[in-house]
């Protein structure tokens, strides 16, 4: 059944979990250089394929004893939070641009960065944990897929516009207090049973 509540939490934490990521900033720089269009199309089947693979992931968790899987989850988000609020600045990756400005080019040159970028990524992983804390594949899945298409939207045209406006730094530490207290209720649940 769906869920628009579970579906807007996944899509706030997601969504605000990605916006700091080398992935949104890639996304950024192909937007600026292709047809923005294309780069979206290529970006949006790669985070698909991620949120399919998560949910799979987070499905197999609900197979776990209940106060087992809070802990667990409260214990990734923890350590989810703990990756934002520690983080030094990444390198961004120099992605070689295709000389061919063709939809299949440029759309598999965005798939291709996305793909590999995002596998195992914190997004990923809180998906998965969102999926196994609610049990409710689709709405998780709907919202964490709107939330990483939402900022590939924003970072392929607007991205510059947006980090002019909004700290990145903000922007990580109100993700990392969403993280926290996730962990915090999935580890209260562990406890009181």
């Amino acid at each position: 059944m769906l869920s628009f509540t579970i579906m807007a939490i996944t899509f706030g934490v997601i969504f605000l979990a990605e916006l700091p990521d080398k992935t949104a900033l890639a996304g950024l720089m192909l937007g600026t250089r292709y047809k923005a269009s294309y780069v979206f199309v290529g970006v949006a089947a790669a985070f698909a394929v991620h949120v399919v693979l998560a949910i799979a992931a987070g499905s197999v968790l609900t197979l776990l004893p209940h106060r087992l899987l809070q802990a667990i989850v409260g214990v990734l988000f923890l350590a989810g939070a703990a990756m934002l609020l520690f983080k030094k600045g990444e390198d961004d990756e120099e992605v070689k641009a295709p000389a061919d400005q063709s939809f299949w080019k440029v759309s598999g040159a965005g798939f291709m960065l996305i793909l590999v970028a995002e596998f195992g990524d914190l997004t990923q992983i809180m998906t998965a944990n969102l999926a196994a804390r609610y049990d409710n594949p689709l709405s998780v899945g709907l919202g964490a897929v709107l939330g990483l298409w939402a900022v590939a939207g924003l970072g392929i045209v607007g991205g510059k516009a947006l980090m002019k406006r909004v700290p990145l730094r903000l922007i990580t530490k109100v993700a990392a207090c969403l993280m926290l207290a996730l962990a915090g209720f999935s580890l209260f649940e562990a406890i009181a049973g």
